[in-house]
């Protein structure tokens, strides 16, 4: 079997003013072969070791190797609980109302330009819209399909791994959205709402029939909402809770979606 290599660094974004840690997965390929990559992003308790807690190295070792998907780069920063938005000036962790940690900043600034020239700058990649996907699970489900939707010009492919896809304003996300104005002008399916007719991009729903958070609603109706603008859109609600033993069981299918 192929075994690719993982890569943790360590690299300093002056758009937060701190230095944010990355897990990145490489496949073994010939050299000088450019690749497409993928940004996973974690949810609101994880951090940039998901890539390997939900085995997404593994399986693409295994699935690469087989010849069931492309090579692909994997990138998974560790954003802290972020929902990888701009939710402030400047970064800083804010309690919330029942003592929960939220890390505010211009995150979604540092993703789309910090990150991902980066990324290009450091490997060899497609460095093209149709060799980028970003895709996340729950908390980060939201920032792969928020961020997506604000800048479909930079992604192909888009996946909402069980996404944290709310109904209305939750008071407890305060230190995000500040008010009901301004979560709705963040939430993906207004977003998906704005985006142009038969917008060339591809996305992948799923949540657990049993998710705690009730996710599949919000899946549902996303889901609707591309389909109304002639997006190419799947929804699919597998068996399982919110958790990563939903996510890690799942995993083959997400990288079929990003890989062929």
């Amino acid at each position: 079997m192929l075994k690719g290599k993982l890569v943790k660094i360590s690299h300093y974004s002056s758009i937060l003013n701190k230095n944010i840690s990355l897990l990145i997965y490489l496949p073994l390929i010939k050299e000088n072969t450019a690749l497409p990559v993928l940004y996973f992003l974690h949810g609101r308790n994880g951090d940039e070791n998901t890539l390997t807690e939900v085995h997404l190295d593994t399986i693409a070792d295994e699935m690469i190797s087989e010849g069931k998907i492309n090579p692909m780069i994997i990138v998974c920063p560790g954003i802290g609980n972020s929902r990888g938005m701009n939710s402030s000036l400047t970064t800083d962790e804010v309690l919330n109302s029942v003592n929960r940690l939220y890390h505010t900043g211009r995150y979604e600034d540092y993703l789309i330009q910090e990150l991902v020239p980066y990324i290009d700058r450091s490997y060899n990649t497609i460095n093209e819209r149709k060799g980028r996907f970003i895709g996340g699970v729950s908390a980060g489900g939201f920032a792969a399909l928020h961020n997506a939707f604000k800048h479909p010009d930079l992604f192909s492919k888009i996946g909402g791994h069980m996404p944290a896809i709310d109904l209305f304003f939750n008071e407890e996300d305060e230190p995000h959205f500040t008010n009901n104005e301004t979560w709705e002008k963040c939430d993906p399916i207004r977003l998906a709402a704005t985006l142009n007719y038969g917008t060339d991009i591809k996305v992948y729903l799923d949540a657990g029939d049993q998710d705690e958070g009730g996710f599949y609603e919000g899946c549902a109706i996303l889901h609707k909402t591309l389909g109304s603008k002639g997006i190419a859109s799947e929804n699919h609600l597998f068996s399982g809770h919110h958790d990563a033993e939903y996510v890690k069981s799942n995993i083959e299918k997400y990288l079929a979606f990003y890989g062929k």
